[in-house]
């Protein structure tokens, strides 16, 4: 990795060593210059903010304050709940155990958001196994209860009820069929005879990392509920909503046209502006408690959503942009950051009234790449001292 940002570097510098000193816009240029490039119809009249990242001050908007779809850029609010009332460096952590005295299975877990179902996938990747949990449950079944899989229940506490649906499948077509019955955690703390399996999953940390890099829709949806359970809300979808509208509050930024739907941004029915989540982008990048998102965040034509990006639509933004990106039929998003020499902005750039169709995303998507690559241009000093 510290080879292939080095390699960016040498062509990067290489790239703005041939483009005329006019090529990259200073902040008086910015509205003239983005009202004339916002007017493309592959744009469709996109809403648009950029904030200067040392003070604040509005730079650019059109249609700031116009709710529009935010798509997967809604992410970045569950981002700062995470970080706000998770523990990045814990784990969430499942077991099982049997009784034999009561012939009961106990699974006891704490909401793990990305059990596998695929073992190989889970030891390269440090997330809990299925399989692991479900084979060594049907060993010691046998085990107590004299090489028969019948007359056994399963009760568990702290699972996602997919999760259950995948252990009762996987049982099933190995001919355990056990009753299985949701109970609260200290039922099932109480039932737990002897342990026979503990797993855990990756840091809160490592999957908001993943959440932020690869858009991970189920993750996102989680982390939110597990957000909002750990406010003091609701773990479900009114929770996320009150949840957003806290963290939103401890920012003291302006809810009033926010739409919750969902926390993955999937849903049409979510509704954000380019000023709230301009705002937010800021405030989140002035507060180091929050550095993991900025860190967690796809580099333009480098990693995560943004690999393929800016390498042929505006190489010269290629290294320079951290952003979210954001997907639906008919809307193309983009929220974040990037580097502009002395200088970093926050920007948000939210079209979701373009022509439906790939043909339509794609164009849509060059055309923000192209607005950000007026203005990136990396912080190279005028001179370089020489190495002592």
């Amino acid at each position: 990795m510290p080879f292939l940002y080095r390699l960016i570097a040498i062509i990067l510098a290489t790239v703005f060593s041939v483009l005329p000193a006019q090529a990259v816009l200073g902040p008086e240029s910015i509205p003239a210059a983005f009202d004339e490039l916002l007017q493309s119809q592959t744009l469709s009249n996109p809403a648009m903010i950029v904030i200067d990242g040392s003070t604040g001050a509005v730079i650019y908007e059109k249609n700031a304050y116009s709710q529009r779809k935010p798509a997967s850029v809604m992410k970045m609010l569950t981002g700062a709940v995470t970080v706000e009332y998770l523990d990045a460096t814990s784990v969430f952590n499942t077991t099982v155990s049997i009784n034999p005295e009561i012939k009961t299975v106990i699974v006891r877990g704490s909401y793990d958001p990305w059990i596998s179902l695929d073992h190989k996938i889970a030891r390269k990747m440090n997330r809990a196994s299925l399989p692991y949990m479900g084979f060594r449950t049907l060993t010691y079944v046998k085990e107590f209860n004299k090489g028969s899989l019948k007359n056994y229940k399963v009760i568990y506490s702290g699972l996602y009820s997919q999760d259950v649906a995948n252990l009762k499948s996987f049982w099933a077509k190995r001919n355990f069929k056990p009753a299985m019955k949701s109970v609260t955690d200290d039922e099932a703390f109480i039932s737990m005879g002897e342990q026979i399996v503990s797993e855990n999953s990756p840091t809160v940390a490592a999957l908001l990392d993943w959440t932020l890099l690869w858009s991970d829709n189920l993750i996102a949806e989680r982390l939110a509920r597990l957000s909002a359970k750990a406010a003091g809300f609701s773990m479900d979808e009114k929770g996320v909503d009150k949840v957003f509208r806290e963290i939103l509050a401890k920012f003291e930024i302006d809810d009033s046209k926010l739409v919750v739907a969902d926390a993955s941004g999937l849903s049409r029915k979510n509704k954000i502006t380019a000023h709230l989540m301009g705002e937010l982008l800021y405030k989140l990048r002035k507060d180091e408690k929050f550095a993991l998102i900025y860190l967690g965040l796809p580099v333009g034509g480098v990693s995560g959503t943004l690999r393929t990006r800016f390498l042929t639509t505006a190489p010269s933004a290629v290294g320079l942009v951290r952003a979210k990106t954001g997907t639906l039929n008919g809307t193309a998003t983009l929220a974040g950051y990037v580097q502009s020499t002395d200088r970093e902005y926050i920007f948000v750039t939210l079209a979701d009234e373009i022509a439906k169709g790939n043909s339509a995303l794609n164009k849509a998507r060059a055309a923000i790449d192209r607005v950000l690559g007026r203005i990136a241009a990396p912080n190279i000093p005028a001179e370089i001292s020489p190495a002592p």
